[in-house]
C-alpha cells in the first residue's frame, strides 16, 4: 500500500470521522493525517497496529539474538539441554534428600 495515497487534511477527518473510521477498518487502511500541509499523524486499524508491534518485537529479538551470538552469548542445544538436564537431576537429588 502506497501511503501517498492515503494522504487527507485533519479538515477532511473532522467533517468525515465516521467513514474514515469505517474505511480504516473494514479494509485495513492506513491514512496519514496532515495539518497545515505537513504529516502529523497516522490513523490505522488497530488489527494491523497490533500486528506490526509484533512483527517489532520479533525483529528485536532477531537483533538480540544476533547481538548475542557475535558476542559469543550462545550456547548450542545441546549443551543447554544437557545443563537442564543436570539442573533437573540435582533437585530432584535434594528434594529426595528433603524427603528421608
Amino acid at each position: 500500500m502506497k501511503l501517498s495515497e492515503s494522504v487527507r487534511p485533519i479538515s477532511y477527518l473532522k467533517t468525515h470521522a465516521s467513514e474514515v473510521i469505517r474505511d480504516v477498518s473494514e479494509n485495513y487502511k492506513t491514512i496519514l493525517i496532515t495539518h497545515n500541509g505537513e504529516a502529523k499523524a497516522i490513523l490505522q486499524d488497530v488489527k494491523v497496529y497490533e500486528k506490526q508491534q509484533e512483527a517489532i518485537a520479533l525483529l528485536k529479538i532477531l537483533a538480540l539474538s544476533s547481538k548475542s551470538e557475535k558476542e559469543g552469548k550462545i550456547k548450542s542445544f545441546s549443551k543447554t539441554f544437557s545443563d537442564l538436564k543436570k539442573q533437573i537431576n540435582e533437585l530432584k537429588k535434594e528434594r529426595n534428600e528433603l524427603h528421608r
